[in-house]
Formats: structure tokens, C-alpha cells, sequence
């Protein structure tokens, strides 16, 4: 895949995916570490189908994503079967979607999935962890629920779709480290705060953003100690991009620790720059924010990531 980027990707957007591409495998193979942020809907997008081997392979060593991303990645894991292709989508009128609503069925651009049976079969699960943690005054982050329920007896039998193509299972088998800032807002965000309402269970349990970010301190320190430092790549824009790239000045404003800046950045979106707009900041402004400085190599891919990132991946794997 490498040879096919070199030779057919030259220039306007294909030529910053080829840059971004041979920048990586530098970064990497030059004893460098990768974090990856992703935001939009790219678990439902199947993208784990990629990403599942980058980890496996150790490729990215620390993720912030969405609660909807780490949550749809288990949904397409164990909730396959409920998931249907909608192929002539661009056609539906508001009935088409207001019947799918009537149905039970949640739609994501071309696919849509019966949200009640997927949700039921693993909210069961979730609950039994988090009785457990309350019994037993303990807390833990929300990407380490779902890593308790991967060891459990009951998990396995609920599996519908491939084990490998799940990106979270490859994360919890390496003790991967995630952070997941506003994790509320996700199905299984607001099924917790609904429990926590009806006092079935208590938010005590739950280790908050904050202590995300008293996390994400130690884990950029400690990976960003390897001799070519640590990168970021980006796919999409708003909190899962921003939470985790803030660690560095915050390092250093607000702790007066000497962190070494991001060592790499790509990102891959189809948002335009525009006044205000994070998703379409271009990273030379991240300069001024000391998140990035004038050495970092930067890539910017203005394109699709669920046609962009699997050619990457493919790339980055062969090296």
C-alpha cells in the first residue's frame, strides 16, 4: 500500500495523506508513540475494522474518543444482528425516519440499529460492574466498565459480530490507556445518569472528566519520554480532539512543569476553516495556544476519514 500512496498520491489532498502516511512510519520507527483522537461516528462506521490492528500491532498507544465511539464500537460487537444497511438513505423523506423512530430504530447516516435490543443486552452487564464497584466503594473510569465486562463469563456469549474488528477489545487487552472527556453524552451516558436518578445505582462510582485530565498528565509525561516523543492524530474536531492536545500547556501553565510539545499532528476532517471554529482551525494556530511549536511536522487531510483512514492504516500496518 505504501508503494501504491508513493506513486498515485502526489499531490492536493492525496499528497497530504501521503506525507501525513510516511511521517507516521518515521515517527514510529524512530522509537516514537502515537495518540489518537476520534470524534464523529466512526465505530458505527466500522472503523475498528482498521484501527483494531494499529493497536494490536502497537501503532497508537493512548485514544480519546466520544462515549458514542467507545460504546458503538461494543453495539456492532454484540448488537450485529440488529444493525441493517440503508443504502437509498439520500432519498428518505421525514416519514421514512419518523416510521424508523416509531420502530425502535436509530439511524446513522446508512445504517440504522434497533437501539432497545442492542442497549438490553449489555446494559445488564454494565450494571452488574457498577453494583459491584458501589458494594465495594470502589470508582473507575467509564472505558474501565466496559474493560470489566470483556473479562466477565457472560460477555462472550453475546458476541454477533467479529472480535476482531473490535477496536475497544483490542484497547482492553493491552490495558490501553483512554480518556472519554463528557462521557454523559452517549446511550450508555444517559442510561447511567438515568439509574443514577432513580437511585438504583450512585454517580460516586464514576471517576469524572477532571480526573481524566489528572490522568492524561502522568500518561502524556510517561509517553511522551520515549526518545522521538509522542504524536497526535486527529480524525474529526470538538472534545475528544481538544480535551486531550490541551495536556501540554496545561503542563505547563498550570503545573509549571517543562513538557515536550506534540511531536506530530495530523488531522483528518471535512471541515473547513472557519471563524471560531475548532474542527476547522488550522494546527499552525495551535502554535499560539503552545500546544504545537513551528518543528512539529502538521497534516491537514480536507476528506472523508472512513475512505481516508483505512488507506493509512493499511500503510502504516506494512511498516
Amino acid at each position: 500500500m505504501i508503494d501504491f500512496i508513493r506513486r498515485n498520491y502526489r499531490h492536493f489532498n492525496a499528497g497530504a495523506l501521503r506525507r501525513a502516511t510516511e511521517a507516521y512510519i518515521d515517527h514510529i520507527n524512530n522509537d516514537g508513540k502515537m495518540f489518537f483522537a476520534m470524534a464523529g461516528a466512526m465505530s458505527s462506521a466500522e472503523l475498528g475494522i482498521s484501527l483494531a490492528p494499529l493497536i494490536r500491532n502497537n501503532k497508537i498507544h493512548a485514544i480519546s474518543c466520544t462515549g458514542a465511539n467507545l460504546e458503538e464500537s461494543v453495539f456492532r460487537l454484540i448488537g450485529n444482528d440488529y444493525y441493517e444497511d440503508l443504502p437509498d438513505y439520500r432519498y428518505f423523506d421525514k416519514e421514512i425516519d419518523e416510521d424508523l423512530c416509531k420502530n425502535g430504530k436509530r439511524r446513522i447516516t446508512d445504517m440504522v440499529f434497533h437501539e432497545n435490543s442492542v442497549v438490553d443486552r449489555i446494559a445488564p452487564l454494565l450494571m452488574d460492574k457498577w453494583l459491584k464497584a458501589l458494594a465495594n466503594n470502589k470508582r473507575y473510569f467509564p472505558h474501565e466498565y466496559f474493560y470489566q465486562v470483556f473479562k466477565s463469563d457472560e460477555f462472550l456469549p453475546l458476541v454477533q459480530g467479529e472480535l476482531s474488528d473490535c477496536w475497544l477489545l483490542e484497547a482492553a487487552k493491552k490495558d490501553l490507556p483512554i480518556f472519554v472527556a463528557g462521557w454523559e453524552d452517549s446511550t450508555i451516558g444517559n442510561y447511567f445518569a438515568a439509574r443514577c436518578k432513580d437511585r438504583e445505582i450512585d454517580h460516586i462510582i464514576l471517576k469524572t472528566g477532571i480526573e481524566y485530565m489528572m490522568q492524561l498528565y502522568d500518561t502524556y509525561e510517561e509517553l511522551s519520554s520515549c526518545s522521538n516523543g509522542l504524536g497526535f492524530f486527529q480524525i474529526g474536531g470538538g472534545i475528544s480532539g481538544d480535551f486531550p492536545i490541551c495536556v501540554v500547556p496545561s503542563l505547563k501553565l498550570d503545573l509549571d512543569r517543562n513538557p515536550r510539545q506534540w511531536e506530530y499532528f495530523c488531522q483528518i476532517s471535512d471541515s473547513v476553516t472557519s471563524y471560531g471554529s475548532y474542527s476547522g482551525a488550522p494546527p499552525n494556530e495551535k502554535i499560539t495556544w503552545e500546544k504545537l511549536n513551528v518543528n512539529t511536522p502538521m497534516f491537514v487531510i480536507e476528506s472523508d476519514a472512513t475512505i481516508v483512514f483505512p488507506i493509512m492504516a493499511s500503510a502504516i500496518l506494512e511498516s
